[in-house]
């Protein structure tokens, strides 16, 4: 539990624990709501919503607004793992709307070659890549 975390409730830590369930997985708020109801667990749309911001603010998880249609997605951040969020990229099926984190050499080398050719740096969080993901080509 990260230590600038202020309220430690049931709901909160139900929630938490399935973030923890889902490392490097982009969740919507609907899609938690949605698990959370299936599972019938005692935690309201309200309640998730606010405890999302909180947990952002903490920053245990990430939100992503990729944008202006899709609605902000949400990922767990494992101790130890990729804080630096600016080496992540993400790819958005045109399709079916999934969002694809991606982690890869190839486009930190581009990143590193906008800065040093062009004096230009690329906001990877916010770089997306439009096109079809394996299971909609």
């Amino acid at each position: 539990m990260n230590s600038r975390s202020k309220y430690k409730t049931k709901q909160r830590e139900i929630l938490l624990g399935y973030f923890e369930t889902v490392p490097g997985v982009h969740v919507t708020a609907g899609d938690i709501c949605e698990y959370f109801k299936s599972q019938n667990a005692p935690i309201g749309q309200s309640t998730i919503y606010r405890h999302l911001e909180s947990l952002v603010d903490e920053g245990i998880i990430k939100k992503y607004n990729i944008d202006g249609n899709s609605p902000a997605c949400f990922e767990y951040v494992e101790p130890d793992s990729h804080e630096d969020a600016e080496l992540c990229f993400h790819c958005k099926c045109e399709k079916c709307g999934k969002l694809i984190h991606l982690h890869c050499d190839e486009l930190n080398d581009m990143q590193s070659h906008l800065m040093t050719e062009h004096s230009f740096k690329l906001n990877s969080v916010r770089t997306v890549f439009y096109g079809l993901c394996e299971q909609c080509m």
